[in-house]
């Protein structure tokens, strides 16, 4: 699946090292604004447990959980037609969003055991982003198949909702670990090839990096959610 460009895989390019190593740090940047964005606003809105209440509140989480949904939609599936600016703008305000949604994990775990987590997830990110970075093999087909694997996932999520089973959710975890390893070195790979005929000083090019900070978050924080369900201590 290629998200950002001709709507192809691309799995023959001529990459140009330095001008992907470029491109890859600007995406990181661009990446960890994005987690800074959503910690500080996790924990400024925790610090308020009035406000953290109301978000809880069915109504408001329906509005957070719509509203991330579209913006993903829409920088995904129409950022070739946004302005960089727009598309910048639109990922964080998703960051801040998901910073909302997240200060409700600071009622459930220990701010000590969140702090842990996030370690551990940047600490196995970080290994595996810098495997789909350097290696040779081409992740494509494994990426096809993660990305029809997390579909499947959503839908077991969903199915499970209905049946309530605490064994089937712990299973559900550990998946979705698996699933959002692969996509971090599958979604850095992609990320380095396309990088390829882009001009640095061109409007594409800051909306790719845009695109591919997005692909890079949503794996971050999917995977941290995880590890969060199995070393989380909760209050």
């Amino acid at each position: 699946m290629n998200r950002f460009g001709t709507g192809t895989t691309q799995t023959n390019v001529v990459v140009d090292d330095n001008v992907a190593r470029g491109f890859i740090v600007k995406v990181y940047g661009w990446m960890t604004l994005a987690l800074v964005i959503t910690g500080i606003v996790a924990i400024a809105t925790a610090a308020n447990p009035d406000f953290v209440a109301a978000i809880a509140s069915t109504p408001a989480m329906i509005a957070l959980v719509v509203g991330q949904l579209v913006l993903v939609v829409v920088l995904s599936a129409a950022i070739r037609k946004l302005s960089a600016g727009i598309a910048t703008g639109l990922f964080i305000i998703y960051s801040a969003l998901t910073g909302l949604t997240f200060s409700m994990l600071f009622l459930i775990y220990t701010g000590s055991s969140i702090a842990q987590v996030f370690f551990i997830t940047a600490g196995t990110f970080g290994l595996v982003s810098a495997y789909g970075y350097v290696t040779k093999r081409d992740l494509t087909s494994i990426g096809n198949l993660l990305f029809m694997a997390l579909i499947g996932l959503i839908v077991a999520s969903i199915v499970n909702i209905f049946l309530n089973s605490a064994v089937f959710d712990w299973i559900l975890t550990f998946v979705g670990i698996v699933i959002f390893v692969g996509l971090i070195a599958y979604d850095t790979q992609r990320i380095k090839r396309m990088s390829a005929g882009l001009d640095e000083n061109g409007e594409t090019y800051q909306k790719a990096a845009v695109f591919g900070a997005l692909a890079l978050y949503l794996d971050f924080i999917n995977l941290f959610i995880r590890l969060l369900r199995i070393f989380g201590r909760q209050r």
